[in-house]
């Protein structure tokens, strides 16, 4: 009989974001024309998170979040939020810029630092706390990945009067997310997920030739990352589950890099102090499972079959040969299933798909794990 974690990753996951309700935009509408109160729209969070904790409980996931809800970008609540130090814009960078399907461009968003890096007050152990205590499920928190704030700024955008050593801002980016971590798990905080998307971008040889033609050659800086990533984790709270998400990007069905594994496998899969990782692959773009032969005996891989960037349900069937598949790289018993990113990375609408065919795929993501898992 296969066995059931009774541990993170669970068979059937999610990676956090959903789609805004209706609602709830038209209370964030109202709140920035100053028409709403910072209490009412306080409620009409809760309410939202509510249900949709209520509607991940009913589908039969074993760990629930909150949608990311209260936040504007799923990196907001730890950038811009919750540390001194970091702005982020909107960039014409041609690097940052995410594509979709017909060629159609979004900018991205390019963070600065532009004084001191400390933890300041974040919101995510109050965000957990109300989450903690509307499910009976485990309780989800996710955190952008430490090195998101570097990826996207490089030396250009980190000021060079506030550190004009990198060492030092490293030390104190680290320094923040030991409080963050230390902090939810005072709230009772016990998996953690952290969307560390850069790893997985360092797979399209366009992303490697713009770090590089920077200065970040790409190696070095695949060395760093894990690097930082690893003093994060030793900094870890005793008993925090962490895993970590990786993807392309995902804006409004928008991708902002294409490439595998391949390249970074070795080091990804076998030097980042990490036991589950959260991976995309839903299209051509992430390339092959071949690169999951690199993962060693003790870790586990969510593979991220079910995209949030098309509306088209895909088949259970189809579902099921393609986790068959990823087993002659990977043992069938180290695997899950779900979607390859967020439905929602920022609260602008997706226009891909509806709330019912998002909610559809999150079930599919059950059903496949039922039948393939027991």
């Amino acid at each position: 009989m296969p066995s059931i974690p009774r541990d993170p990753p669970f068979r059937a996951e999610h990676i956090g974001s959903f789609l805004r309700p209706p609602a709830l935009l038209r209370a964030r509408a109202e709140a920035a024309a100053g028409r709403l109160s910072a209490a009412e729209l306080r409620r009409a969070e809760d309410d939202a998170i509510l249900d949709f904790v209520g509607a991940q409980e009913r589908l039969g996931f074993a760990a629930v979040t909150d949608g990311e809800f209260r936040r504007s970008t799923y990196t907001e609540n730890l950038t811009t939020a919750g540390i001194t130090g970091v702005s982020a814009e909107q960039s014409g960078e041609l690097a940052w810029s995410y594509t979709n399907a017909s060629g159609h461009k979004e900018r991205g968003r390019v963070p600065s630092v532009h004084s001191r890096i400390r933890w300041s007050n974040s919101r995510n152990a109050e965000e957990f706390t109300f989450l903690k205590a509307a499910t009976t499920k485990m309780p989800k928190m996710t955190l952008p990945g430490p090195c998101y704030i570097h990826f996207r700024a490089g030396r250009e955008h980190i000021s060079r009067d506030v550190y004009p050593n990198l060492t030092d801002f490293w030390s104190d980016l680290v320094e923040a997310y030991a409080t963050e971590l230390r902090v939810l798990a005072d709230a009772g905080c016990r998996y953690v997920q952290l969307d560390e998307t850069s790893i997985a971008k360092l797979g399209d040889p366009k992303m490697r030739e713009a770090v590089t033609a920077r200065g970040d050659p790409w190696e070095q800086l695949l060395d760093t990352y894990i690097e930082v990533i690893n003093a994060v984790m030793r900094r870890a709270p005793p008993g925090m589950q962490i895993g970590m998400h990786l993807c392309r990007g995902n804006r409004m069905g928008h991708w902002q890099a294409e490439g595998g594994y391949d390249a970074v496998a070795t080091k990804l899969f076998r030097d980042v102090a990490i036991d589950f990782f959260f991976l995309e692959y839903d299209s051509e773009r992430a390339g092959s499972f071949e690169p999951l032969r690199e993962v060693p005996a003790h870790k586990r891989v969510v593979l991220g079959l079910v995209s949030t960037k098309v509306a088209e349900l895909e088949s259970a069937e189809r579902l099921a040969e393609r986790i068959a598949d990823c087993a002659r790289y990977i043992d069938l018993e180290r695997l899950g299933l779900s979607p390859q990113c967020g439905f929602s990375s920022s609260d602008q609408a997706n226009k891909v798909m509806s709330q019912d065919q998002a909610m559809a795929k999150l079930a599919r993501v059950v059903e496949v794990a039922e039948r393939v898992w027991g």
